[in-house]
């Protein structure tokens, strides 16, 4: 992680679970990070609970990632007062409960694109536009994926709704990324991280319910797979890590 030192690492979704979990392993390792999330009091609280010396390199901002006028303001903040980022972490993400065929659903669906998939591309393109102004070419983006991403689950009894399809997207816009940064002769690398179940609030406690017993990796597994994928060489690129608990069936 020595040459990460002192750089700039954005995390959407900052504010509890994985991204929360990001926040403190990036900081810990020595790197300058911003958290983003809708809920401004809960990154407050997360600054409050570092050292000191962590808070001093730790930054917040309240932004909805699916509203991407918040996202072009945001990143022109970092740049402005902190000379912009080099490492995204797309984590924000929703899941809602109510299925394709139910009626009133269209905020639902609404919200899972907007934040799942247009979220992830206003980001990614801002970051972007930035390392090209300041001819950083061996920048990170990270996206938290999912399991459903690839393969949609049966026999579970619930609907994914457009939560997989989203994440499905997500797959498929990593490819065409990873191609575009290809094509513009950059450095940078992107990366797909697919969890399985994973311990955090997007499963309330009535999904918990229905699955006792259920396999779940901790929000800190995935930001350890984040740290790992971001410390390669700069010739490895990891396009895909999928990681699931011991004993998952799906």
């Amino acid at each position: 992680m020595d040459r990460w030192q002192n750089r700039v690492a954005v995390v959407t979704g900052a504010s509890s679970g994985i991204g929360e979990a990001c926040c403190k392993d990036l900081v810990a390792k020595g790197l300058i990070v911003v958290g983003l999330a809708r809920r401004e009091e809960r990154l407050k609280q997360l600054k409050g609970s570092l050292t000191a010396d962590q808070q001093a390199r730790f930054y917040i901002r309240k932004c909805d990632v699916s509203v991407e006028q918040q996202v072009v303001d945001t990143f022109a903040w970092v740049d402005k007062t902190l000379g912009g980022a080099d490492v995204l972490v797309n984590n924000a993400g929703v899941l809602r409960f109510s299925e394709i065929t139910q009626a009133g659903n269209s905020a639902d669906m609404r919200d899972i694109l907007d934040t799942n998939v247009l979220g992830f591309v206003w980001c990614t393109r801002e970051i972007f536009q930035s390392q090209e102004k300041r001819n950083v070419t061996d920048g990170h983006v990270v996206v938290i994926n999912s399991v459903v991403g690839h393969k949609i689950p049966r026999g579970s009894g619930l609907s994914t709704n457009l939560y997989a399809p989203s994440k499905f997207a997500v797959t498929a816009l990593v490819e065409v990324l990873r191609q575009e940064f290809l094509q513009k002769k950059t450095q940078t690398k992107i990366t797909s991280i697919s969890p399985g179940a994973v311990d955090t609030e997007i499963l309330d406690d009535s999904i918990k319910a229905n699955f006792p017993g259920l396999p779940m990796l901790r929000s800190e597994d995935v930001a350890d797979a984040v740290s790992y994928c971001i410390q390669t060489p700069p010739n490895v690129q990891i396009h895909e890590l999928t990681i699931k608990p011991v004993g998952e069936s799906f």
